[in-house]
């Protein structure tokens, strides 16, 4: 019997290779919309990252949200996401 391959992502915070589910995904659909994909499945350019306040602080420092959507991120969508990965560390 053959083990099932677990998928693995890149958090943009932290740079570390971690199991999908233990990831966030950051979805920017084709419209140029912001949103949280708790179900992993949406259609759009994903990025992933920790649901670690530390992880999110060192990746908008860097500018990688930005980076990996090739496009300016509004301060309202990191405040909704800050706000989100606060209420989920606890």
């Amino acid at each position: 019997m053959t083990e099932k391959k677990i998928p693995m992502r890149k958090c943009i915070g932290c740079n570390e290779m971690k199991d999908k589910k233990e990831l966030i995904r950051i979805v920017r659909n084709n419209v140029g919309e912001m949103n949280v994909d708790q179900s992993g499945k949406m259609a759009g350019r994903g990025a992933y990252i920790c649901k670690c306040v530390a992880c999110f602080d060192s990746a908008v420092k860097a500018k990688r949200l930005e980076r990996a959507f090739k496009t300016r991120i509004p301060d309202e969508i990191y405040n909704n996401l800050r706000n989100m990965l606060q209420e989920s560390c606890n």
